[in-house]
């Protein structure tokens, strides 16, 4: 994996996602079928294993792979966020969880996603940031929007989400984009 840098916001430290994050805790939020509702995470059963070799699989990538951590020690790891980078093309892919539920709605993960942003755009000099979304995902797709991001494509009733047929919403932000809301 790339080495991520820490990035500390005004609540959070996003550390780079290491052995000591690897816990029931953690394998129990990918267990949780209310936590994993809107992922592909829900057709999968983990354990302390399937979650190593997830951790180990970012080695030698050029991708990031962050714990997300309350600066409130009582709250501590909270989620993680991943950053697939396509270096030839400057263009990184976000993805995040909150698995703590009892934190979910108070702008942890809108905090999170913006360091990452701001870190992939002002210190790794990308050019685009890219994110998806069942489209039943508010949490999710406020973010997106939040952050400024643009849906540069959808994937019509592509999913099964409760027997349910929904979008899959594809949204972009590109660097010019975000300095001008964010100057360096």
């Amino acid at each position: 994996m790339a080495k991520p840098e820490v990035l500390e916001t005004r609540r959070l430290i996003l550390e780079p996602f290491s052995e000591k994050h690897l816990s029931q805790r953690y394998v129990g939020w990918l267990n949780d079928a209310e936590v994993v509702r809107f992922s592909e995470q829900r057709l999968k059963k983990h354990t302390l294993e399937s979650c190593r070799d997830y951790m180990t699989s970012f080695n030698g990538s050029p991708n990031y792979f962050w714990a997300i951590v309350s600066r409130n020690a009582e709250e501590g790891h909270i989620g993680n966020i991943t950053a697939h980078v396509d270096s030839p093309n400057e263009v990184a892919d976000i993805g995040i969880l909150i698995g703590e539920k009892t934190l979910w709605g108070k702008g942890y993960g809108l905090e999170a996603f913006e360091a990452v942003v701001e870190f992939l755009f002002h210190q790794q000099g990308l050019r685009k940031v890219t994110a998806g979304a069942l489209s039943i995902n508010i949490g999710m797709t406020r973010i997106m929007q939040r952050t400024g991001m643009k849906e540069d494509g959808r994937r019509v009733r592509h999913f099964l989400c409760d027997r349910q047929e929904v979008d899959l919403i594809h949204a972009a932000l590109f660097r010019k984009d975000w300095i001008k809301r964010k100057p360096l």
